[in-house]
């Protein structure tokens, strides 16, 4: 992809890469930035445990779970086989991360505060190899892949890489390896298709119905959680808990944030819910998917920044 900007004449300038030198210098600006980039929390860099050695140890409180990073100049590691050691390491040393935790933040965590279930690993490198890319096409690899470009006009974009349609889970290939079998009987990967499964024939048209609407708004993300699923921006703008004979709906802005007009929505603010935000609404028919999206539209001119 051609990068230009544009000069007060309208001519374009190319804009060019500026690679990096060393590893080093992608962790210090994602570690800094790291709320930014991946909405989460920094915990500890260069953590090292049972002669292993990990890049950044970060927590996704959105999920309650940690996420190792690791940051690659060379192209000559196995994603499946490094990232899956992680993981078996993380689950076999689950009090030394809590541990970390604690030392390192303010908010005290206990071992049944944490979702391990939903543990990943996240590779950050200027170019993977078309292999390694290849590696993570599975429907449920807890394995993430983040290329991060520089460019000569002090910009950086982080683009993570995506599967082509995946349909086969990495079970299949865990029966020859024993660490990919451990993990895998743990860490649990959410896919799409099992939330619409749960919703009667009438729920799932109405939310694709609703999805197709969201993802129309433009710069959105559909990310699969562990109980509902989450459209994206630079942070949720609503998730989507599919029921057997309705859709639940929560709206990310905080109380007295949300002009809802109709007064359609419950304020949930003071109860507890799964959904990011203040606002939740049920429906089972798309009478009100019109104004629903408008307050949709209110969450993402908020959380697209």
């Amino acid at each position: 992809m051609k990068l230009f900007s544009l000069d007060k004449t309208n001519k374009l300038e190319t804009i060019k890469e500026f690679p990096f030198r060393l590893e080093k210098e992608i962790q210090n600006i994602t570690e800094r930035n790291i709320t930014t980039i991946f909405n989460l929390d920094f915990v500890r860099s260069e953590f090292s445990i049972n002669n292993f050695r990990l890049d950044t140890l970060a927590f996704d409180k959105e999920t309650s779970s940690f996420v190792i990073i690791e940051y690659k100049r060379d192209k000559n590691f196995s994603v499946i086989d490094q990232g899956y050691a992680y993981l078996s390491l993380m689950l076999n040393n689950k009090a030394d991360f809590i541990l970390e935790y604690n030392e390192n933040k303010k908010n005290t965590l206990k071992r049944s505060d944490v979702d391990w279930s939903q543990s990943r690993v996240v590779f950050v490198s200027p170019n993977f190899t078309t292999y390694q890319k290849e590696a993570i096409n599975f429907k449920d690899l807890p394995i993430e892949l983040w290329e991060v470009k520089r460019y000569n006009n002090q910009t950086l974009s982080y683009h993570q890489i995506q599967t082509s349609g995946a349909q086969e889970s990495v079970k299949t290939i865990s029966r020859e390896d024993t660490t990919i079998e451990k993990v895998s009987k743990e860490i649990k990967v959410y896919t799409e298709q099992e939330h619409i499964d749960k919703g009667s024939e009438e729920i799932k048209e109405l939310y694709e119905q609703l999805k197709s609407a969201i993802l129309n708004l433009g710069d959105l993300e559909l990310k699969p959680k562990k109980l509902y699923i989450a459209f994206v921006a630079s942070t949720n703008v609503v998730d989507v808990h599919i029921q057997r004979s309705q859709l639940k709906i929560w709206i990310n802005l905080l109380k007295g944030e949300l002009n809802d007009s109709k007064g359609i929505c419950r304020d949930v603010s003071s109860t507890g819910h799964w959904g990011n935000g203040d606002y939740e609404i049920a429906i089972n028919t798309d009478e009100d998917l019109e104004y629903i999206m408008s307050l949709i539209k209110q969450s993402l001119r908020k959380n697209k920044k």
